[in-house]
């Protein structure tokens, strides 16, 4: 049965504050990490790493669904599931399938576009501070996997040099990246833009920045990586998230009409 939204004056998201996307970067280049360790440093392989990451997911978002109020240990540890299965399933699309980074990030922008629609026309709106049913739940965490997808895709895209990849390297990637999220922060603090609107493109540019900066930690020197060790740099990034939210109190976000 469905959950009566006046049951939660709070939604079962953080408030987005600076902390918030603190942890975003890092749980997203996590997922980067983690990713890579599985598929490559264990050798399971993309299709395998996909099974694995997809049944972590639909657990996590079943648990997120099923918990009453904001948990910010599940929260993250959702976050970095869609991560990690996002990081898969580009690399998937991109490599085993051979779509190649340009065709791999159309087709998961096609489907960002399409879930985000199809939650507006259902719902009337795409607001983070109404995720407090069942059902905008899952609209919520599918948007969330395929942004995170579509980041895998435009990180290696504009970083790689091989599968149609503009080549210009994870330090310039990350560059570019964080450019765009300081363009979204001046249209945040400067003009009345849809708060929603600057929300969702800060996610997705969130996505590729992590993903540039998972491959820079982790990647051989000769490619100009830093060749940490995946399982160390996964480690060090997970201790870091947790820190973050000893350290740094979350609160649950309150429903208003939002823009």
């Amino acid at each position: 049965m469905m959950t009566n939204r006046n049951e939660h004056p709070l939604s079962k998201v953080p408030e987005i504050t600076l902390t918030f996307w603190i942890i975003k970067v890092a749980a997203t280049t996590l997922g980067e990490t983690g990713g890579d360790w599985v598929t490559m440093s264990l050798d399971l392989g993309y299709l395998i790493g996909c099974a694995i990451f997809a049944a972590l997911f639909i657990a996590l978002v079943a648990g997120q669904v099923k918990a009453k109020r904001f948990h910010p240990v599940l929260y993250w540890a959702t976050i970095v599931g869609t991560t990690t299965l996002g990081t898969t399933l580009a690399d998937f699309a991109d490599r085993s399938v051979g779509l190649g980074y340009p065709g791999g990030a159309a087709i998961v922008a096609t489907l960002l576009v399409a879930s985000l629609a199809v939650w507006y026309r259902s719902e009337g709106n795409v607001s983070v501070r109404h995720v407090d049913t069942a059902r905008v739940e899952w609209f919520y965490w599918c948007t969330i996997l395929f942004s995170q997808t579509l980041g895998t895709a435009l990180g290696d895209w504009t970083a790689g040099s091989d599968r149609g990849g503009l080549g210009l390297g994870y330090e310039n990637g990350a560059l570019i990246f964080g450019a765009g999220l300081a363009v979204v922060a001046a249209l945040y603090f400067f003009t009345r833009v849809s708060r929603t609107a600057l929300f969702w493109a800060a996610f997705v540019l969130t996505r590729p920045l992590g993903a540039t900066l998972g491959d820079f930690l982790d990647k051989p020197l000769a490619q100009g990586g830093l060749n940490m060790s995946r399982l160390y740099a996964s480690a060090a990034l997970l201790v870091f998230m947790a820190l973050c939210m000893m350290l740094l109190p979350q609160r649950a976000a309150t429903r208003d009409a939002g823009r």
